[in-house]
């Protein structure tokens, strides 16, 4: 009896067209990270630097993509990244700090992030560069004093105010390179470890300007004045002392940090 085979046959087929096209579908709605750059190299930094870096990474997709889990290679580097799900078009972040206390010499460290991207649910990153004695300029020639980048600052202090216990800040200050070569923000210091910094830009060249921003993560109560020691590559200054005054203060009432960004002057 062909009718009934002509049927079943039909039908399997039908079935089989459907799961292709479920299946094609499904691979293209998901996300996509697309990272701005997978290594970060700091150069030559002095001993005893928290050397930071923000890797950016951009949805490229077209569902949102969560990253559940960054994993550093050692216990030398500290991990952080955007927790919320990425839209589509939107931009996370992924900040390594690295720490160079008692490490001299080259070093060659990996972070890996995992992600609910089933075509790549995996990316590796990398920060390399060498640490160096902890005062480096003793070294320096005055031709290449003459020669190096500088970095202006408008002003070195910020206050925050009240804060209440929990909340980020960021304060944000304008640097200029007034030198002659480009300018590189290798990393932050601070003695509480609660400060971490993006750059604008990541490599600023003479006579540009650019956006240095600070986030802070009090873990004190009280009035608080926290130096940060902004490190860079140039060498007549290498260590920018930056100051940030709060009042922190208990949460009011239990409820979702909120960050704040405010204009450093």
């Amino acid at each position: 009896m062909p009718f009934p085979y002509l049927h079943m046959t039909s039908k399997l087929f039908l079935l089989t067209l459907l799961c292709f096209i479920f299946a094609g579908y499904t691979a293209k709605a998901q996300g996509k990270l697309v990272f701005e750059k997978e290594t970060h190299d700091f150069g030559t930094i002095a001993e005893g630097t928290q050397a930071t870096y923000v890797f950016k990474v951009k949805n490229e997709g077209t569902e949102p993509v969560v990253i559940p889990s960054v994993q550093a290679a050692c216990g030398c580097t500290t991990p952080s990244w955007t927790k919320a799900p990425i839209l589509p078009g939107e931009i996370g972040t992924i900040t390594a700090v690295y720490n160079s206390t008692g490490r001299p010499g080259p070093f060659y460290k990996s972070i890996t992030v995992l992600s609910n991207n089933s075509e790549k649910p995996q990316h590796v990153l990398y920060i390399k560069g060498e640490v160096g004695p902890k005062d480096l300029i003793s070294a320096i020639t005055p031709e290449q004093k003459a020669l190096s980048s500088r970095l202006a600052v408008g002003s070195t202090s910020y206050s925050f105010g009240n804060l209440e216990k929990g909340q980020k800040p960021v304060a944000k200050f304008l640097i200029r390179n007034t030198g002659r070569k480009p300018l590189i923000i290798q990393g932050v210091k601070s003695a509480c470890n609660c400060v971490q910094y993006r750059s604008s830009k990541a490599e600023i060249k003479p006579g540009e300007v650019a956006t240095l921003e600070l986030r802070y993560a009090p873990a004190m109560l009280g009035e608080q004045n926290e130096v940060v020691t902004v490190l860079s590559n140039d060498l007549i200054m290498p260590n920018l002392r930056l100051t940030l005054k709060a009042n922190v203060v208990e949460a009011k009432e239990a409820k979702a940090s909120k960050d704040m960004i405010r204009e450093g002057k």
